[in-house]
């Protein structure tokens, strides 16, 4: 659906947004020209071996667009965007005829154009125009195999090790390399799917609803709209496990226990936070898709269904927040959504906001006003200097709900959300806060660099200053075991555990036999099944060359795949002694054939780099 366009349901016509005007340069579709009313995609999926030929793995079938012109003269041609590594094989058009309910589907002609690196257009040409307003309907028959947007794992890179697996990842502009579509936040359309798959195996989808068809065929149906990035599916070895009234947890059978612990509970009362805060809960139902060990992202905001790393599953809870900054985006990014990816602080900054409010009503400081990157980010400081323009957090959280309620299903740009401020608070309309010297709007949106307001993290002093204070006796010549022991790390926080470990790392290497007697002192620590606390004393042990525990950093990079962690591990091998430069080229000859293709060339370029 064409942005700006009113959603059927929501009411009253909308205010006429700036983003019904704005350009998308990552999109070669004429996205402007038609409203996409559906898209049902009906796919058979095969697990064969990698590359071209019959039996090969690919996902094969059609997509069926539901068109309505826009264009006031009509149009004579429809431009999707597509990408090399997906074949279109046949297109077919079926237009609106007096008398008839189901006119009959006639063959039309189709050709591409090269676009950019990340993609092509396809282009259906129409044999006679059609009409402003005229409905339609455009078949495309096409197959994919191996490609950006689906993503195909062997057995060895799942948990189980058994059976083969694959998912699809949109953000930003993949799924063009899954289904022909308009690949641009702008546009925003309810889709239908029916996926077949083999024996043995479960599809899910970012759908509202899941229905098990025969044996081998599943149908969802995503009864709101939503824009191409957010259409996910995923095909394997899976089972899930109720953890609420509205949310399951689906994982490999591996997994699931784990997850159902972890997560039984815990997912409700976020949502029930997030909805006192932002508004109704859209969605119907909040789903965890536990992955392969050798996905490489955190997670992926897909609407019903988040994709999450089974890093995650620490085994303790402690890394459950973590899952509120993928639920923040249920209100900020799928609801409301930026209508170009230069806008994509409008996503990213209010779910960082959104997340520290959910973290603070629940846990009384948040983690990130205490540790971490996120006060740093620019969008999460604009919108935090507008809460302090505003100067009461009643207030502010008043006006994001009704911020929310206003472009609810649409996509916009800044100056759309900026206007509704300015209205909504007019006594800051008439002070000219947009213009104030120093922290004007515009500079805040168009100038690059550091940003000229900074939140106020005070209230994580307390918090933090015991843990650099024992940091720093743990860094001294002479330990002094007494004062160290009577700082009791027991009742700890994760991201204190964390500031911690990161200021010992800044004083590495530590006075020789300091790291050894460090992690005799805090198992929790040095045996730690919590992924953040196993990185950092990876770290650690690299750092200093405590070659005791070099065994702990290669079993952590066998059991997962994620790039934030594995990365930095190797970096470090790479820049420690020699026997760390072996460990990190024998763990990455054996894990190899585990990571996500992505995560294999940037490991190859630290362990050799090109021209070495």
């Amino acid at each position: 659906m064409a942005s700006g366009e009113p959603s059927p349901g929501t009411g009253a016509a909308r205010r006429p947004l700036h983003s019904t005007q704005a350009v998308d340069v990552a999109s070669a579709s004429n996205f402007r020209a038609f409203e996409l009313l559906h898209l049902h995609l009906d796919l058979r999926a095969e697990f064969g071996p990698p590359g071209p030929g019959t039996g090969s793995r690919e996902l094969s079938g059609t997509a069926v667009l539901d068109l309505r012109c826009l264009e006031p003269e009509g149009a004579a041609e429809l431009r999707l965007d597509s990408h090399p590594c997906l074949e279109v094989t046949a297109a077919a058009l079926r237009r609106e005829l007096p008398g008839s309910e189901e006119p009959p589907a006639e063959p039309v002609s189709f050709y591409t154009q090269p676009f950019s690196h990340y993609g092509q257009a396809l282009c259906v040409s129409f044999p006679q125009p059609c009409r402003a307003s005229e409905r339609l309907q455009v078949l495309l028959t096409y197959r994919v195999g191996e490609g950006p947007g689906v993503c195909w794992l062997a057995p060895e890179q799942t948990a189980g090790k058994k059976k083969p697996f694959m998912y699809t990842q949109g953000q930003a502009v993949l799924n063009r390399a899954f289904f022909p579509c308009f690949d641009t936040p702008a546009v925003k359309y309810k889709y239908s799917a029916l996926i077949e798959v083999p024996d043995g195996f479960t599809a899910v989808m970012s759908a509202s609803t899941w229905e098990k068809r025969g044996p081998n065929k599943f149908f969802f149906q995503m009864c709101q709209p939503i824009p191409s990035y957010l259409i996910a599916l995923a095909i394997g070895d899976l089972v899930s496990a109720e953890v609420g009234p509205r949310s399951r947890v689906w994982a490999e059978p591996c997994l699931i226990d784990a997850a159902k612990e972890e997560y039984n509970g815990v997912i409700e009362e976020f949502l029930a936070t997030g909805e006192k805060l932002f508004g109704p809960y859209v969605w119907g139902r909040y789903d965890l898709l536990f992955m392969p060990p050798s996905f490489p992202f955190g997670g992926m905001e897909n609407p019903c269904l988040t994709f999450v790393t089974p890093c995650l599953l620490a085994g303790d809870r402690s890394l459950a927040d973590v899952i509120i900054h993928e639920i923040s985006h249920s209100w900020f990014g799928n609801l409301v959504t930026n209508a170009n990816w230069g806008e994509f602080w409008l996503n990213e900054g209010f779910t960082m906001y959104a997340q520290r409010r959910i973290s603070t009503i629940l846990f009384g400081v948040d983690p990130d006003d205490t540790y971490n990157e996120t006060p740093y980010e620019k969008g999460f400081c604009f919108v935090s200097y507008l809460a302090h323009l505003v100067g009461d957090q009643d207030q502010f959280d008043n006006f994001l709900k009704a911020y929310v309620h206003e472009f609810k299903f649409q996509s916009i740009l800044a100056d759309d959300f900026l206007d509704f401020y300015l209205e909504y608070f007019p006594e800051l309309k008439k002070k000219r806060v947009d213009i104030i010297p120093g922290f004007e709007f515009d500079r805040w949106l168009n100038t690059p660099g550091w940003p000229p307001y900074l939140p106020d993290l005070s209230p994580g002093d307390s918090l933090m200053k015991p843990a650099e204070e024992l940091a720093q006796l743990w860094a001294a010549e002479e330990l002094d075991m007494k004062a160290i022991e009577a700082v009791a790390i027991s009742p700890w926080k994760t991201y204190q555990l964390v500031y911690f470990l990161d200021k010992i790392l800044q004083k590495s290497p530590l006075p020789r036999g300091n790291v050894k007697k460090l992690g005799e002192t805090y198992p929790s620590i040095s045996n730690a099944r919590n992924a953040e606390l196993r990185l950092r004393w990876g770290q650690i042990v690299l750092k200093n060359d405590y070659q005791k525990d070099f065994w702990k950093v290669k079993e952590f990079l066998h059991n997962q795949g994620k790039q934030k962690y594995t990365l930095p591990l190797y970096h470090a091998m790479m820049g420690g002694s020699e026997v760390a430069q072996t460990l990190a080229k024998e763990t990455f000859a054996s894990t190899a054939s585990q990571l996500h293709s992505n995560v294999v060339n940037y490991v190859q370029q630290i362990v050799a780099p090109k021209g070495s």
